[in-house]
């Protein structure tokens, strides 16, 4: 891809295909400098994959604004490299995906149950990205996700529980495990007793 900055860039636009940002937005979200982000986006439209969008098009859109002189921009989905490179960010992002699970798996401690969902699977109104339950070193559990976040260029929301509390928590009914379960979600570890 040339970059990181790029490829920061990219999974940024084709997350949110729809939407049209601005440079200084750009450079917040993917915590870069601006001049990288500049160079980058001038590249990108070099090559036809981003448009300039008109200010009164921008403001139009749902997010944050910039000022007046902004040059606001979104993915150009008639780029012929378009379908090509969406199919390489999604592959990127699963095999991204998969070593988080499996660095978790061997250094955060003993997974009983691992589940994806929330920025992993599309659910936005699921207050948690990754769930595990089980014995876990908060501390490596942290370091291992903050890792994450720098390569996949974006938070991830985490709860860990322990066990019991799971259990308890499930008896009860609890609003935030049934907001999980419910929604999309990708068990990638079951190894709790049924009950």
């Amino acid at each position: 891809m040339g970059s990181k900055t790029r490829v920061k860039l990219l999974h940024i636009f084709f997350q949110y295909p729809d939407r049209t940002f601005f440079v200084r937005e750009l450079a917040r979200m993917i915590n870069s400098q601006l001049n990288a982000v500049r160079r980058e986006m001038a590249n990108l439209e070099d090559i036809g994959l981003i448009v300039q969008v008109p200010l009164d098009q921008a403001i139009g859109s749902a997010q944050q604004i910039g000022t007046v002189r902004s040059k606001y921009f979104r993915l150009h989905d008639a780029c012929p490299l378009y379908f090509e490179l969406k199919t390489l960010l999604i592959k990127s992002k699963e095999m991204l995906e998969m070593e988080l699970v499996e660095v978790l798996k061997r250094r955060a401690g003993e997974v009983k149950l691992l589940i994806l969902t929330g920025c992993f699977t599309g659910a936005d109104d699921v207050e948690t990205d990754l769930l595990l339950v089980g014995n876990f070193k908060p501390l490596v559990v942290g370091r291992i996700v903050n890792d994450f976040e720098k390569k996949l260029g974006k938070d991830i929301r985490y709860t860990m529980m322990e066990e019991k509390e799971y259990w308890d928590r499930k008896e009860l009914g609890d609003k935030f495990l049934y907001a999980v379960f419910e929604s999309k979600n990708i068990p990638v570890v079951d190894e709790l007793p049924v009950r």
